[in-house]
C-alpha cells in the first residue's frame, strides 16, 4: 500500500494514494486515514491524469462509505415483492440459494433462461461478462446500445481502434483546437476516462474551443464557436462541415490519398448538404457550420471530445462514423495533440473486452445458446440486448420467456426506457439478485440483495479501456460485510462449477494475474500507482489499420456487406416538428434527456446530503421567453407531458436553452421518501420515452429530440 505519515494535531494521519471511482473519471486521489478511519479525501497534484482536480463527488467518497443507509448485509425478501420486508442472512446461505437456483433453472430450462443486467462502465462489467459466458447465457441487458459502446463500434469497424484526445502533450505537442461535441464534462461526470481539468489545461495552453450542444453549457458561453443544433441533427451538421472542408480543399490531401479508403465517393455524397440545407435541417445557421469547418480544418493539431449526447438517437452510429470521418479527412488521426490510438502497458492483461475480447471468454457460450439471444435479428449489432427487448420476453413469454436476473450495479427502473413495463418484468421473474449499496426502487424488486462495496473497499487495477495506462485503486478499510463485486463473481463461480474459469482465491490474486507478464505484482503496483505505455504517433504509416481494407474506411466495407449505407446520412428524428407536425400542434417543444449535473452520476449520490444540499430538486430548463408565454415562472413545479406519460420538475429559466427546446434532468428518484417506491414515478425523465424507434445498425433509441409540452 502506498502511503504516508503525517502529523496532524488530534494525532497520526495515514495518507494513501489511490483512483477515484464516484464516476467515469480516473482521477488520482489522497485518501486521508484516522484510526483506521477516512476522514477525507482530496485531489492528488502528482497525479498526471488529474492534477490534483477534484470534484464535489469525490469529495463526499467519505459520506458515501459510512452513510447510515448502506446495505451492510446479504437480504432475503421475507414478504410480497414490494412490500419491503427483508430478513438477514449470512453469505453462506445467500450464495449457496442463488447458487442452487442458477443450476436448477439451467437444467430445467437452459442457461439463456437466466440473465444478467449491468449498469455504467465500472470495474465490476467484465466479470459480470465472464460470468455470464461461463455460465453459458447469450442475455446481458445493458445500456450499450445508448452509451458509448455505438463510438466503439463504429470505431472499430472504421479505423481499428477508439481515437482518444491527445490532451496529455507526450509528443510535445497540445491539442490547438479542441471540438467538444455532445459531452459536458466540464460540469459533470467524465468521457474518455478524462475529466474537465483537462479541458481547463488546454484553454491554458491556448486552444480553440468549439462546442456542439443543444444547451449553451459553461464551456460553451466560453467557446471561439457554439452551434445550439437542434437534438438528434448531428449527423446532418458533421456532412455540412465536411462538405465545407471537401468544397473549399481544406482537407489533408496526402492523408487522405495514402491511407484512407472511400474518400471519392465522400466527395459526391457531400454535394448534397449544402451550408444553407443544413442550415434548415439542424438550426444552425449556415455561416456558422462554415466557421466550424474552417477552425476546426486549419487549426493543426486539433482532437475532438464526443459525449453521451451523441449515442441515444437513431442516426447514433452514422453520427459517430461521420465524426470519426471529419477527424481522418483533416489529418488528426493518430497525430501528436489529435486523436490517438494509445498503447496500453506492456504484459496488462487488458481487462476490459474492447481490448481483449478473450477477457469474457465469449467461447463459453454455445452457438445454440447464441442463437438464442434475445437480441437476435434486431439489428446488424445485435449483441446489444436492450431492457426494453427483455422486459416483452418476460411479460410475453415471445420467443421465450427468462426466468432469472442477477442485477449488478444498476437501476433500471429509473435508467431504461419502458420503466413501467420493467416494473411488471421485474415482479413477474421467478428469481431475482441485486448487488448494489443502497435499497432502490429496482432492488426493492429482488428476492435476494447483496451489499457492494464503495470504491475505497476494493483493490483494483484501473484498467483505462482505450487510454495510455493503468492505475491502482486501492483498498483502505472494510465495511461490516460489504463485498468487492469480483469477489462475489468468484464465490458463486465456486458453487456453480466454474472455479476453472475463475481461478483466483480473492480479489488479490485477480490482481497478480492482470499483472503476471510486467514482473510485478499488485502489492509491488501499488508502490508504482501507475503503469504507462510507449506512446508512438502515426502508427498507420508502418501497419496500416486494422480494417479490411487496411485503410481509414471513409465509406465501410463492413456496412456495405451488410447492405446498410457505406456513408453516413441523415434521418429525421421519428417523432419531431417535422417529421410529426400533427401530433407537434399538441407536443410543440422538443426535449432532450440525460441531462446531468456535477453532484450525481446517473441514479447514484440522492442519499448524500452534501449532494442534495447543493442540487434539492430535479430541473427541467425553459427559456424565459417560452416560460413567459406558457405563464411559467422561475422555481414552479411543471409537468412535463410527452405522448406518453408526464411528470414533475422544478422550472429553471435560462436563456442557455432554445426557446423550442426543453432540457430534462435524468435519473431523479427520492432515497429520502417511504420504500418501495422512493417516489420514483414522480420525477423520472425515463417514463417520457419512446423505446420503440431504433437506429437500425445498433439498435438506440431516441432519447433526445422527442416532442413534449409544459404547463404548470
Amino acid at each position: 500500500m502506498r502511503k504516508t505519515s503525517e502529523s496532524v494535531k488530534s494525532g497520526k494521519e495515514e495518507v494513501v494514494k489511490s483512483i477515484c471511482r464516484m464516476c467515469h473519471g480516473v482521477c488520482g486521489v489522497i485518501v486521508h486515514m484516522r484510526n483506521g478511519i477516512v476522514v477525507k479525501v482530496t485531489g492528488d497534484p502528482e497525479s498526471p491524469l488529474s492534477n490534483g482536480f477534484i470534484c464535489s463527488k469525490g469529495r463526499a467518497s467519505v459520506e458515501y462509505l459510512y452513510h447510515p443507509d448502506r446495505l451492510r448485509h446479504p437480504l432475503k425478501r421475507a414478504g410480497a415483492k414490494g412490500e419491503n420486508k427483508w430478513k438477514q442472512i449470512s453469505w453462506e446461505e445467500a450464495l449457496d440459494t442463488i447458487a442452487q437456483k442458477l443450476l436448477d433453472y439451467k437444467k430445467d430450462y437452459g442457461p439463456e433462461s437466466v440473465a444478467l443486467a449491468v449498469g455504467t462502465g465500472r470495474p465490476y462489467q467484465a466479470f459480470a461478462l465472464r460470468f455470464a459466458n461461463a455460465f453459458g447465457t447469450p442475455n446481458v441487458v445493458s445500456y450499450a446500445h445508448i452509451c458509448y459502446l455505438p463510438r466503439v463500434v463504429a470505431s472499430i469497424i472504421t479505423c481499428g481502434q477508439l481515437p482518444i484526445c491527445d490532451f496529455y502533450g507526450f509528443g510535445g505537442v497540445h491539442p490547438r483546437c479542441v471540438v467538444v461535441w455532445g459531452c459536458n464534462i466540464s460540469e459533470t461526470g467524465a468521457a474518455d476516462g478524462m475529466c474537465g481539468n483537462q479541458l481547463t489545461l488546454a484553454r491554458r495552453t491556448g486552444a480553440k474551443f468549439i462546442v456542439i450542444d443543444p444547451r449553451r453549457t459553461k464551456l460553451a458561453s466560453k467557446a471561439d464557436v457554439w452551434a445550439q443544433v437542434r437534438p438528434g441533427t448531428d449527423v446532418a451538421l458533421a456532412m455540412g462541415m465536411l462538405h465545407v472542408i471537401i468544397h473549399e480543399k481544406l482537407y489533408d490531401k496526402a492523408f487522405v490519398e495514402q491511407y484512407t479508403e472511400g474518400f471519392d465517393r465522400l466527395v459526391q455524397h457531400v454535394k448534397g448538404y449544402l451550408p444553407s440545407k443544413v442550415a434548415e435541417i439542424t438550426w444552425v445557421p449556415a455561416q456558422i457550420i462554415r466557421q466550424m469547418a474552417r477552425l476546426y480544418a486549419e487549426t493543426k493539431p486539433a482532437c475532438m471530445l464526443w459525449g453521451n449526447g451523441l449515442d441515444e438517437s437513431i442516426n447514433c452510429f452514422q453520427t459517430a462514423r461521420a465524426l470519426l470521418i471529419l477527424r481522418a479527412v483533416t489529418g488528426n488521426i493518430d497525430v501528436p495533440g489529435g486523436d490517438v490510438f494509445w498503447i496500453p502497458p506492456k504484459g496488462v492483461v487488458q481487462t476490459s473486452p474492447f481490448m481483449d475480447p478473450s477477457i469474457i471468454l465469449p467461447e463459453m457460450v454455445t452457438p445454440e445458446a447464441s442463437a438464442r439471444k434475445l437480441s437476435a435479428g434486431q439489428s446488424l449489432m445485435n449483441f446489444v440486448l436492450r431492457h426494453s427487448t427483455f422486459w416483452d420476453a418476460v411479460l410475453t413469454g415471445k420467443p421465450y420467456s427468462p426466468k432469472v436476473l442477477i442485477i449488478v450495479g444498476t437501476n433500471p427502473l429509473l435508467t431504461a426506457s419502458d420503466c413501467l413495463k420493467g416494473e411488471q418484468a421485474l415482479k413477474k421473474l421467478e428469481f431475482t439478485v441485486a448487488l448494489d449499496l443502497f435499497m432502490t426502487p429496482t432492488t426493492q424488486l429482488a428476492d435476494i440483495v447483496l451489499p457492494a462495496a464503495t470504491w475505497l473497499e476494493q483493490d483494483d487495477i484501473a484498467d483505462l479501456h482505450f487510454i495510455w495506462c493503468v492505475a491502482a485503486r486501492q483498498k483502505v478499510v472494510e465495511i461490516e460485510e460489504c463485498w468487492d463485486d469480483k469477489k462475489i463473481f468468484i464465490e458463486l463461480a465456486k458453487r456453480i462449477g466454474l472455479k476453472d474459469c475463475f481461478p483466483w482465491n480473492d480479489v488479490r490474486e485477480y490482481c497478480d494475474f492482470v499483472l503476471k507478464d510486467t514482473g510485478l505484482d499488485f502489492e509491488k503496483f501499488t508502490k508504482l500507482g501507475i503503469l504507462k505505455g510507449e506512446m508512438q504517433y502515426r502508427k498507420y504509416e508502418a501497419n496500416g489499420f486494422p480494417t479490411p481494407s487496411g485503410k481509414f474506411e471513409i465509406a465501410s466495407s463492413i456496412l456495405d456487406s451488410f447492405g446498410y449505407d457505406a456513408l453516413p446520412d441523415y434521418v429525421e428524428p421519428p417523432e419531431s416538428p417535422y417529421s410529426a407536425p400533427e401530433l407537434a400542434k399538441e407536443y410543440p417543444l422538443i426535449a432532450i434527456t440525460g441531462c446531468k449535473v456535477e453532484p450525481f452520476f446517473h441514479t447514484e449520490y440522492r442519499q448524500l446530503k452534501s449532494q442534495r444540499k447543493r442540487h434539492p430538486d430535479p430541473l427541467v430548463e425553459i427559456n424565459p421567453a417560452t416560460a413567459k408565454e406558457l405563464g411559467i415562472e422561475d422555481g414552479d413545479w411543471v409537468w412535463v407531458e410527452s405522448p406518453r406519460a408526464r411528470i414533475r420538475q422544478r422550472a429553471k429559466l435560462s436563456p442557455d436553452i432554445h426557446p423550442r427546446m426543453v432540457a430534462i434532468q435524468h435519473a431523479w428518484w427520492f432515497p429520502e421518501e417511504e420504500p418501495p417506491e422512493y417516489g420514483w414515478k414522480r420525477s423520472s425523465a425515463n417514463l417520457l420515452l419512446d423505446h420503440r424507434p431504433a437506429d437500425p445498425i445498433w439498435g438506440s433509441e431516441s432519447w433526445k429530440g422527442f416532442l413534449c409540452k409544459v404547463y404548470v
